[in-house]
């Protein structure tokens, strides 16, 4: 008799939770898969001691359970107790369900029962798998909802940073705009007070306005009188001039001598600066006399004495100078013997204080042009500087080849005025141009290269051309300012020249002859130098 290997429960209870041997065999396949849903409630029985050999893992026997040894979930796992006759071996536990073959044709009660709670579990299995699958889906929503919500909680973090910054900034833009509108505020009440000032220079303005339009007009009359009143000094300044010495002036400069003391034969008044006295000292003829002393008076328009500065040489002259200025021509000589001091009298030295009569004059009437200038007046002037030797005109501002030096000849116009052919004249606009046209006259003189003893300075004439013009006015004049350094006359018998020299002193005499008989019949007829009145 073959004894049945059967599973055995403590109580009927426990024989509906035991599985059918197949679904227990799909388990040990589906070892690696999770475990299914399907739980054993309450305590586990021992496994029964089998006196047959287990069936194989792939044969299938109808009638078997497969009871599911693992724990359910939610259900703590406690220790089982198996029962088997004495002398048989004790199978290990294993994690594993067994299948129990059951013999025979005839099924027991408690089989059908336990198909039946079999089948009900299946069903319970397949609605859990369902509901499962039914989680499963409704957990992989959910993920993809919870990485949408980690998606919108990120987006929420950095809006609300931005939020945040967006805050800071609304409060500085709101800091801001207070102090914009303070500053607004500031701004209409500058404005408005601004508006008020204008308003008020406006009508400041417009007095202004009308005070210049009466202040041009009294401008413009002032102006008509100044005109008037420069023509009439014009006319009174030569009326003296003339009054003074019928146009024509003499001045005597009584030079120092060189030691620096002075000479006996000359006496100057100290009562009067226009009279000198030359002391002579005759000898007895017949020797039984002493010797005589004669005395010479003699009376100018100025004597200076040999402390007599350039400036207060000027000073006279510089009235005839505003008349050339005028339009009335002026003409100025220095005459006397040789080392006398006509020259230092007319040139000077490079130095202020010791400047001549020509660079003074030019600074005067340059100065007087600009001033002119206000008034309406525009000047032009034209500088040459010519001399005499030997009865030859020579261009001392010729700056070509001596071997091509033109020839010169005197000339009168249709317009009755002088001039000289060949001759260099050149436009002057400042004083600096007309010294250095003085340089340049000394440098082309033939005895500016001889020893001092031996020359024989020729007479030079420097002219200085103007013309005025009054557009606004329609106003012209013209002038002609020359200032003359005549050559040195000496005694033939004394000087005892010969050659050359004989020559030189000779053409000099003869011209300085011809100078003072031209001066005489000039002051004899009360003529005067100039040859035409301003408009």
């Amino acid at each position: 008799m073959t004894s049945k290997r059967v599973l055995t429960s403590s109580n009927s209870e426990n024989s509906q939770f035991m599985a059918p041997a197949e679904k227990k065999m799909r388990r040990e396949q589906d070892v690696h898969k999770p475990q299914a849903a399907a739980t054993v409630i309450g305590h586990r029985q021992a496994p029964v001691v089998a006196t047959r050999a287990p069936l194989s893992a792939s044969t299938r026997t109808a009638g078997a359970a497969t009871v599911a040894i693992g724990p359910s979930r939610g259900v703590s796992k406690r220790p089982t107790a198996s029962a088997a006759p004495r002398g048989a071996a004790v199978p290990k536990p294993s994690a594993t369900t067994k299948t129990v073959g059951v013999g025979g044709s005839r099924r027991k009660p408690w089989d059908l029962k336990g198909k039946n709670r079999v089948s009900q579990l299946e069903k319970q299995v397949e609605q859990q798998k369902s509901q499962i699958s039914k989680y499963e889906s409704q957990l992989e929503a959910l993920s993809q909802v919870r990485q949408e919500l980690e998606k919108v909680s990120n987006d929420k973090n950095l809006l609300e940073k931005e939020l945040s910054n967006l805050e800071q900034k609304y409060k500085v833009m709101e800091t801001l705009r207070d102090s914009q509108e303070t500053e607004l505020q500031t701004l209409k009440m500058k404005l408005s007070v601004q508006e008020s000032s204008m308003n008020r220079l406006q009508s400041s303005l417009r007095d202004r306005e009308e005070e210049v339009h009466s202040l041009k007009e009294t401008v413009a009359e002032q102006k008509e009188e100044l005109h008037a009143g420069e023509m009439e000094r014009r006319r009174l300044h030569n009326t003296i001039q003339e009054l003074k010495a019928r146009n024509i002036r003499v001045f005597c400069r009584v030079r120092p001598l060189v030691n620096g003391g002075f000479s006996k034969h000359i006496q100057l008044p100290a009562s009067d600066d226009k009279s000198i006295v030359l002391a002579k000292t005759e000898e007895s003829h017949t020797g039984k006399t002493a010797d005589t002393q004669k005395n010479y008076n003699f009376s100018f328009d100025k004597v200076f004495g040999p402390h007599a500065s350039q400036q207060e040489i000027f000073e006279e002259i510089s009235l005839l100078v505003q008349s050339a200025l005028d339009g009335y021509n002026v003409c100025v000589f220095a005459y006397g013997q040789t080392g006398s001091g006509k020259t230092y009298t007319m040139e000077g030295d490079e130095y202020d204080d010791t400047r001549g009569v020509i660079p003074r004059a030019v600074q005067q009437v340059f100065k007087a042009g600009q001033k002119l200038a206000t008034q309406g007046w525009e000047f032009t002037f034209t500088a040459s500087f010519v001399e005499i030797y030997n009865e030859t005109l020579r261009d001392l501002l010729y700056t070509g080849k001596a071997s091509k030096r033109p020839e010169h000849e005197i000339r009168k116009t249709a317009n009755n005025e002088v001039t000289v052919t060949n001759l260099t004249y050149e436009k002057v606009y400042t004083e600096d141009q007309v010294q250095g046209l003085i340089t340049l006259a000394k440098e082309n003189r033939p005895q500016h290269r001889r020893p001092k003893m031996t020359a024989h300075p020729a007479p030079s004439v420097f002219q200085l051309h103007i013309e005025g013009v009054n557009s606004g006015r329609d106003v012209t004049c013209k002038s002609t300012l020359c200032l003359v350094d005549l050559a040195g006359s000496e005694r033939m018998v004394k000087s005892q020249s010969q050659g050359d020299r004989f020559k030189e002193m000779t053409a000099i005499n003869s011209s300085l002859s011809t100078w003072a008989s031209s001066s005489l019949r000039l002051r004899t007829r009360r003529a005067t130098f100039h040859t035409e009145t301003p408009s």
